[in-house]
């Protein structure tokens, strides 16, 4: 196979055609064409030769390309199914090994890795972010392009206006800045939006989150302009919040209603928190002393295979 022009988008159609293959919308394959950006996302990853790297959406290999040539053994995740054979004619060899499928459905199958790399499908980056912290899947360090809204939510502060759900989970385990803007042209086919480039550094001495922290993330930022008591309120309801066993007793199967007032607002008291107060103002510290407090005082949550769990 010749050599693929990453630089041109008309290039990289002309070739796909070539081979029956089109860019599809739906999985968000747009590729970065701009190679100075390419060498600045792979340079801020800052991987030694020989480093174990996750890339994630492949695409036709202008990153994978970029990786193989500074010495790094390259897992990569393509879920396009004619992309995954051009890969493996391109790049087949010791350091590299291609996971065929839907990313969100086959991370967990892949061997760990201390890098993550790779121009994200902007339709499920926050999710796919979201879901590797909450299976405890770390790395040293993750370079990844995202939507530049993404990326304002993904590392933003407390107060401000894209502090969310995924700015706590990722602020939890990671120190996290955008390293550079992308304009639409960088890409091809230009998208209508803006991308941002990401890196994130893995907090030292960080320790696993208590089980209900990420529930009581989710359950605080439900409803943005209720407060904090209010929605921990409405978390304590749900059906698979229950009490520990108690004195030999059966566990609950839910904290009846007058209790639930009561049990929020002690563990609100506990940790320092105003009621009144509203997630988007708590730093991730306050969530995690949110959910450890909760759980010592006899709150858990049900298992999906009815067991409780803490």
């Amino acid at each position: 196979m010749p050599p693929l022009d990453y630089n041109s988008g008309p290039a990289l159609r002309s070739f796909l055609e070539s081979r029956g293959l089109s860019i599809r919308k739906q999985w968000g394959q747009n590729f970065l064409v701009n190679p100075q950006a390419r060498r600045t996302l792979a340079d801020a990853l800052d991987a030694e030769k020989g480093a174990s790297v996750w890339e994630i959406g492949s695409g036709l290999g202008a990153m994978t390309a970029e990786l193989l040539e500074r010495g790094m053994d390259v897992t990569a995740f393509e879920i396009d199914p004619g992309y995954c054979t051009i890969l493996e004619e391109l790049f087949a060899g010791p350091c590299f090994t291609l996971i065929r499928g839907d990313v969100l459905k086959t991370w967990k199958s892949a061997e760990p890795s201390p890098y993550l790399f790779g121009n994200l499908p902007y339709v499920t980056a926050a999710l796919l972010l979201g879901n590797l912290i909450e299976g405890h899947r770390f790395f040293t360090r993750m370079a990844v392009t995202v939507q530049k809204e993404v990326a304002l939510r993904m590392t933003a502060r407390p107060g401000s206006k894209n502090y969310s759900s995924i700015s706590v989970l990722c602020a939890c385990a990671y120190s996290s800045k955008v390293i550079m803007t992308l304009k639409g042209p960088s890409f091809y086919p230009v998208p209508h939006v803006e991308s941002a480039a990401v890196c994130f550094d893995r907090l030292p001495g960080t320790s696993l989150p208590p089980p209900l922290f990420y529930p009581v993330v989710r359950s605080l930022f439900a409803s943005r302009r209720k407060t904090i008591a209010n929605n921990l309120e409405n978390f304590l309801s749900r059906s698979d919040i229950i009490k520990k066993k108690e004195r030999g007793m059966a566990p609950s199967l839910s904290i009846r209603e007058k209790e639930r007032k009561a049990v929020a607002a002690a563990a609100l008291e506990k940790c320092g928190l105003r009621g009144g107060d509203r997630a988007e103002n708590l730093p991730a510290e306050a969530f995690l002393a949110l959910a450890a407090e909760l759980e010592n005082n006899c709150i858990v949550r049900k298992g999906n295979d009815g067991c409780t769990t803490n």
